[in-house]
Formats: C-alpha cells, structure tokens, sequence
C-alpha cells in the first residue's frame, strides 16, 4: 500500500518519504480501515521533529487522526463492520503505523462510526481536537449558570470546547487575535469575543462578568497565560490545561492557594476510557443531530505531505503561543485529490 513515513527525526523535507509498504492485515479484536483523509495536528509534527519524543520505531507511518471505511475485520469482530464509514483515533500513540497510509489496522473501538452525512474530511479531523475539547469542558464541570474562558477560540481545540460548553448552556467567553478569527468563534457560540491584542482580558472579562470571574477557564497555553488567571477566575475556580508554550511554566501560587483554586491537566492521548466513552457519546450524538460546526483548513494530496507538515507553523516548543489554528487533512486516495490539517484549522491529506 502507498504510505507516508520517516525513519529519523527531523525537518519535514528532510525525512519524510512517500512509497509502497506492506498492507497491514487485522488480528484478533481488529479492524482495517481504509482510510480517505489523515488529520493533521500539532504534536504529529512536532514528534515527527523529535520536539516531543524521539522515534521509537525503525519506520513511522504518522498521524493519529484520520477518517475511512472498514475493508476487513479480525477474529471476534462483527463482519458487519466491514464498509462502515469511521473516523479513528490514536492511530499512531505508542504505534509505529499511523494514518497517513492507505490503510490502518487498529482495535475495533478506535474506529468510531461515522454518519452518513458527515464527510470524511471533518472525520478526518476529529479525534484529538474535538476529544481534548470535550473532555476539558468535563473536567471543569461547567453547566447551566457557569461562565468559562475558553483560550484561542478560533483553533480547533477551543472551536469546539465553546460549543461543548453552549451545550451545557454556559456563558462562554474566548479570546482570539484577530476579527476573521472573532467571527470563527462566534459561529461557534461563543458569546463574548476579546481581541487579545487590542483588549485588556482582564478587564473585559470583569465586565462581563460583574467583576465576579469567570468559574473555568480552558487553557492552551499555560506558560504564557498562567499570570492572567488573578484577573479573570473566581474563587473556587478550575482550570483545565491541554498545552504549554514551554515545558516550564510560573504560576501564580499565591493566588491560586487563597482563592481555592483547582488545576487539572490533560493529555488526550491518556485520556480514561469512561471520559473517552462519554466523550465519544456526546460527539456521535451532536454529529448526527448537526449540532456541531466544524473548521478544517487546508487540504493536501498524500504525495504533498511535506506542504502539509509546513503549514503547521511549530518550531520549538518555547516559540509555540496560543495562535488559533485550525485542523489540516491529507486525502490518502487519488480521487479525493488532497490532504487537511489541524492548527489553525490544522490541515488533512488525502491518501492515494
């Protein structure tokens, strides 16, 4: 089968190749999906570029995310499965073969059924933003009367938090760096937007709410936004954490102690499998109902994958900020033509 892969870190133009690998074949609890579109995120190219981890494996096949149709079952699962439509998750966590193949052979549950009338560049681009996002709002227990800051409201991970939180009927309010991206989050339901770069957070946030405080506050970047929790949480607050522009972050102890303050961290990778059960619920119930708007941006054949990992602007993890990005998509099939991705929306790849 044709596939994307690296055999050692670094830059993209350097070490990615496209090429022929043996087609994987289902064992017992699995499924072969034949994949469409690869989704594109932030930590595939960042572990591509040994930011993050090192390669771990003789050959990787990257990408965790990606959307397609089962072409084969193992021992012990339905053949009914075969030629449902599924988008897929981890595809590449502790694995050396991601989505960015023609193919991918994973366990049964890690193929999520994927409606009719979603196409498979938005599955594509589901698991990792649209996981992290519904599992921050979860750990905030956030619900009807709560307010929540939510963090780059534009980037894919925040596009959808705001509208896991409007869901639960919360007063969302989130920040963004432009007004293009304003409007983004503002289809989203966000209901109040700052401007970060032309408004005082604090001070917006105090009034809007009554200089109470918001009750939670999702957050992308830690490093950099860490000094701006006194200005905008509640006591009793929480604070839910999916990113850092540096691997070392300075809090605000003093604060967070006397305002009873309660950190959570998260990494979706990791995520317990009643949250992901949960999660994987709520996301298949709003993606039948139509509930949910999504935000893909670019879109890119296999063979453009180097384009692709370009297009998600991350250097080293000191130089990363709480830019929106949306998701990016690499078709992995000819007829589809192209390949998307997650950053700003992040891009996908369409497999051929």
């Amino acid at each position: 089968m044709r596939a994307a892969y690296y055999e050692t870190n670094g830059a993209a133009r350097e070490v990615l190749r496209v090429g022929e690998v043996e087609t994987p074949q289902p064992g017992r609890g699995e499924v072969r999906v034949r994949l469409a579109v690869s989704g594109v995120n932030p930590s595939d190219v960042k572990s591509r570029a040994g930011l993050t981890r090192k390669i771990a494996f003789p050959r990787v096949i990257p990408h965790s995310d990606g959307a397609g149709e089962i072409e084969q079952v193992g021992e012990g699962v339905s053949p009914s499965r075969v030629g449902e439509r599924v988008w897929v998750w981890n595809g590449q966590w502790r694995r050396p073969f991601g989505t960015a193949a023609a193919s991918i052979v994973l366990p049964s549950e890690q193929a999520v059924p994927l409606p009719a009338h979603i196409g498979m560049e938005t599955g594509a681009c589901l698991g990792i933003p649209a996981y992290t996002a519904c599992q921050a709002v979860l750990l905030t227990g956030i619900a009807d009367g709560s307010t929540v800051l939510i963090a780059a409201g534009a980037g894919a991970v925040g596009h959808y938090a705001i509208q896991f939180a409007k869901k639960r009927k919360a007063t969302v309010i989130t920040t963004v760096s432009a007004p293009a991206k304003a409007e983004i989050a503002r289809q989203a339901g966000a209901d109040h937007v700052i401007d970060y770069k032309r408004e005082d957070v604090g001070e917006r946030v105090m009034a809007v709410t009554g200089k109470r405080g918001v009750d939670a506050v999702i957050e992308v970047d830690l490093a950099a936004n860490a000094r701006l929790l006194p200005d905008v949480l509640a006591p009793n607050g929480v604070v839910a954490i999916y990113g850092s522009g540096a691997p070392a972050a300075s809090i605000p102890f003093q604060f967070l102690l006397q305002n009873s303050i309660t950190m959570k961290f998260l990494f979706v990778y990791l995520m317990p499998p009643e949250q992901r059960a949960r999660a994987t619920a709520e996301i298949t119930r709003m993606l039948e109902g139509g509930e949910l708007v999504h935000n893909v941006a670019q879109s890119f054949e296999l063979g453009d994958i180097v384009a692709a990992h370009e297009a998600v602007p991350v250097t080293k993890p000191s130089q990363i900020r709480s830019r929106s990005r949306a998701k990016m998509a690499l078709r992995t099939r000819p007829q589809w033509g192209r390949f998307r991705g997650l950053f700003s929306p992040p891009p996908s790849l369409e497999i051929s």
